[in-house]
């Protein structure tokens, strides 16, 4: 038979391009060299040195001015997350921030501050809000997480990102929502959906709630508990607090890292369940002590182990020495935490945002607002009897 005879057989369709999973993703990544980790932490320290530069200098440049009241009002996360912003725009426009973006340590920073906070947390607080702090934790992630799901579900999202959004929103923001991803292996831009979402409720959110709490009339413990419980980042409820009151600060950052003790938990049931029932995977093997282990947020042990060596120490030493001493302790923990918010705003996309459509940010809206609900209930219901 001639060439001209062969029967002609239809090419086949191209295949559809692999899905990558975010640790594939990650590492596909060229590694940033020295040079830009440098640079980057350099940005984050300069506008850090401007927020403490601003925080002094501003209530002093109002003074018997009609600004006096407001720049005295004004904290030093506003300063730190504005100026994270305007420098987000301007390293955007030369094409330098994602090379530099390695050195945004937002974690880092968080991690740090949050630890440091323990130091000025006497261990009792630590003891008898824990209590309180876990069922309401248990409680709230429970809620909230349950209405998430079932509403991605009906409006018909995705798994993998119905897991993100779940964890975010519930526990602690972007964390949760890595861990989570590392868990159902999500697509990085599901991953960059959940942490836009999180940034952008989470930053009204730090001005709002304190607002809500004077104008509710919460005590100290119970606007700690809201605040701590239902903004979705530490770096943000750590901001929030520090607005309300050293003491409302003090009890959010305890439900708040009980809330992130409880990240480990949360993943190790997500891997289980998309192991056995979503990817139906034969031969997967189960989650164990280990992988939880791994994923545990090790900095909850950090913060306890501050409260309890600060508490030692202050009752070891007489009263003005220890006050001196902590703080010290208590202003390298403001610059920590001015990085991670400088950091945040540096970090800040709107690109995932506008990517994810209406119905990632109906969901999440939609949980936000029964959180906060359900979040007063229990705050009020478990902290009103609690003193600082």
């Amino acid at each position: 038979m001639s060439d001209t005879d062969t029967p002609k057989v239809d090419a086949a369709p191209p295949a559809d391009p692999p899905v990558r999973s975010e640790t594939a993703a990650l590492q596909a990544i060229p590694r940033p060299t020295a040079a830009q980790i440098a640079a980057g932490i350099a940005v984050v320290l300069v506008l850090g040195a401007l927020t403490r530069f601003f925080e002094t200098h501003v209530p002093r440049w109002a003074v018997d001015t009609p600004f006096q009241r407001v720049a005295k009002s004004i904290e030093y996360p506003v300063y730190a997350i504005a100026l994270g912003l305007l420098g987000n725009v301007i390293l955007a426009k030369l094409d330098l921030r994602e090379r530099l973006s390695t050195g945004f340590r937002t974690e880092f920073f968080i991690k740090t501050g949050v630890v440091l906070l323990g130091a000025s947390i006497n261990l009792r607080i630590l003891a008898t809000a824990a209590g309180p702090a876990i069922l309401q934790a248990l409680l709230l992630i429970t809620a909230v997480f349950g209405f998430t799901w079932w509403f991605g579900g009906r409006l018909g999202l995705d798994d993998k990102l119905r897991a993100l959004l779940s964890s975010a929103v519930s526990i602690c923001g972007v964390s949760a929502a890595i861990a989570a991803a590392g868990a159902v292996q999500a697509r990085r831009e599901q991953i960059a959906y959940a942490a836009s979402l999180v940034i952008i409720f989470a930053l009204p959110s730090i001005f709002l709630l304190p607002w809500l709490a004077g104008a509710l009339g919460l005590s100290d413990a119970v606007a700690g508990a809201w605040i701590g419980g239902n903004i979705d980042t530490t770096a943000a409820v750590a901001a929030s607090g520090a607005i309300a009151g050293e003491q409302t600060l003090q009890i959010a950052t305890i439900v708040k890292t009980t809330q992130n003790a409880l990240i480990g938990l949360v993943a190790i049931a997500l891997t289980a369940y998309f192991t056995l029932r979503v990817e139906r995977t034969p031969g997967a093997a189960r989650p164990s002590a280990r992988q939880f282990w791994d994923r545990f947020p090790k900095f909850v042990l950090g913060f306890v182990a501050a409260s309890a060596i600060g508490t030692i120490y202050l009752a070891s030493v007489d009263k003005k020495t220890g006050s001196a001493h902590i703080a010290i302790v208590n202003d390298l923990r403001t610059w920590f935490l001015i990085l991670a918010f400088v950091s945040i705003g540096l970090e800040f996309s709107s690109r995932g945002l506008r990517e994810a459509g209406w119905r990632p940010i109906a969901v999440f809206g939609s949980a936000v607002a029964v959180n906060l609900v359900v979040g007063l209930g229990l705050s009020v219901l478990l902290f009103r009897d609690f003193t600082v």
